[in-house]
């Protein structure tokens, strides 16, 4: 529930259409829903700004059918869910039907990030930036989530410092981005390169690519956390959606 959805209710009650009963029902919901399995948050788009997304891993399709079905049937803004297995998303899908709406879904190579109800083009503009091609499923979830509240991406894809040239020929378009989100793993050198090229907030996401002493992406995690680039912020490992909700932040965005 957000300030839309307050304000449909007191010009239904000021109206006569909506009961004070009825509307005293609605508003008892509004901080949380108690579903035994999970207590939904339905006061955070008034509280901070952007909806509470559903994280997919570790729930059963019953948890899924219930976390979803109660979060579309409150409130008009994004539903946002993560890391979605096949099944979990065809769940999903069937839900949204049956409340007159369709999934958006951007699929990975195993899990994928499915939105309903995702909200206007809010006019920033929004770089994602990738080291390589093997960084493209965080790179993803975060535009999908992104694309979800409102910021539509712009993405940069295979920019890695091996071929420094590559985005030294973006030098442009990062200087007019409001915020750039860079994904790397490997080094992770990437960040403080945009970070030295940037004028807006740029938001490091350091992946679990790489060789060996890439160590699943804690060399790229310490690499970015200690960027010679003044002001990098950084998110943990292959955190897409993270730094997607990080940009909203930084911002000051509300959706």
């Amino acid at each position: 529930m957000d300030t839309t959805d307050i304000e449909r209710i007191l010009t239904q009650v000021s109206e006569g259409s909506l009961t004070p009963q009825d509307a005293s029902d609605q508003l008892a919901r509004l901080p949380f829903s108690d579903l035994g399995v999970a207590r939904i948050d339905h006061h955070r788009s008034l509280r901070q700004g952007f909806p509470e997304a559903v994280y997919a891993p570790g729930k059963s399709l019953d948890d899924i059918n219930i976390i979803v079905d109660d979060l579309l049937g409150h409130g008009t803004g994004p539903v946002i869910i993560t890391r979605a297995t096949p099944a979990q998303v065809e769940a999903c899908e069937k839900i949204g039907l049956a409340h007159g709406l369709d999934a958006v879904v951007t699929e990975g190579p195993d899990v994928s990030t499915v939105v309903f109800r995702p909200a206007p083009d809010l006019g920033h503009r929004i770089i994602v930036v990738t080291a390589g091609t093997a960084d493209a499923p965080v790179a993803d979830e975060c535009a999908a989530v992104l694309r979800g509240v409102g910021l539509d991406p712009q993405l940069l894809r295979d920019r890695g410092v091996a071929g420094l040239h590559r985005i030294l020929g973006d030098i442009d378009t990062l200087s007019g981005a409001d915020a750039i989100v860079v994904v790397a793993g490997m080094e992770g050198a990437l960040a403080s390169v945009v970070g030295g090229l940037a004028r807006g907030p740029v938001i490091a996401v350091p992946t679990s690519v790489g060789y060996g002493s890439s160590l699943e992406g804690v060399t790229a995690l310490l690499a970015m956390m200690a960027s010679c680039a003044a002001g990098v912020s950084v998110v943990g490992i292959d955190n897409g959606f993270g730094a997607a909700f990080a940009v909203l932040r930084a911002i000051g965005t509300r959706s």
